[in-house]
């Protein structure tokens, strides 16, 4: 199984470990693509802090991203499954996981950034500021631009079993899997179960709580179907509205 998140708004601060190193990364395919977007982001944000934070979409109150990004080769580094924090991330609690959980989010789990086109948990990255939804003067909008490089390495990383796509709009936009891929693939929606409403913290916190449910039970379904079976008997209440496409009724906003 692999299972595709959106990164979180706000990250956790970089940590004392080495700078970074841009080899060590995982999918070695999107090296040359994370290069040119890095070097353009702190090339930006170490000439011009006004001219950042607009195409950023930074306030004020965040100026401080701007120099966070502007020497990001020289910061520390920690693991990614440690610098993404946010609603989704607090609810899966990964530091929280039992060893055999744990190893199996990081086999299992993709986390797609707007900078490094997607990482898996034990990657040492840096905190950075850097959504999928940026549109940088040369590149042009992240979204778009990671299209080409993910098409050409994401599938092999998706393996025989199910996708689990678990991302926002802007994140999915990065990569659609196609063809047999897109028949094994299941997108969540959380909906209010008394309103039929998606509520956006609600929905985030619950897909964290479903992560963290099927790493836990060491469940690995194969298909959208046996993962409508496995969330079923871990205590969720499931539909299908469509192919692929899950409906999980919460009645308590917490």
């Amino acid at each position: 199984m692999l299972v595709l998140l959106p990164p979180s708004e706000g990250k956790a601060a970089s940590g004392r470990g080495a700078p970074l190193k841009p080899e060590s990364l995982s999918l070695p395919g999107l090296a040359e693509a994370r290069a040119a977007v890095l070097d353009e982001l702190v090339e930006l944000c170490a000439a011009d802090e006004t001219k950042a934070r607009e195409v950023l979409g930074l306030s004020e109150g965040l100026r401080g991203e701007v120099a966070k990004n502007a020497g990001l080769r020289t910061a520390g580094t920690r693991p990614a499954g440690e610098i993404y924090t946010g609603v989704l991330y607090d609810a899966l609690g990964l530091a929280t996981l039992d060893a055999a959980a744990r190893r199996r989010a990081r086999q299992s789990l993709l986390v797609f950034s707007g900078l490094w086109g997607a990482v898996r948990l034990g990657d040492r990255i840096p905190s950075y500021r850097c959504s999928m939804g940026v549109k940088l003067p040369g590149l042009g909008a992240l979204g778009a631009y990671w299209r080409g490089p993910m098409a050409s390495v994401l599938p092999d990383s998706a393996g025989d079993g199910l996708v689990l796509d678990l991302r926002s709009s802007a994140y999915a936009a990065a990569w659609k899997p196609k063809g047999e891929i897109a028949a094994r693939t299941a997108t969540v929606r959380v909906l209010h179960a008394p309103t039929r409403k998606v509520v956006s913290h609600f929905n985030k916190a619950t897909k964290g709580r479903i992560v963290r449910s099927l790493l836990e039970a060491g469940t690995a379904p194969g298909s959208p179907g046996e993962l409508v079976e496995a969330l079923r008997d871990l205590g969720y209440v499931v539909e299908t509205p469509a192919a692929g496409k899950l409906d999980v009724l919460v009645s308590e906003i917490h």
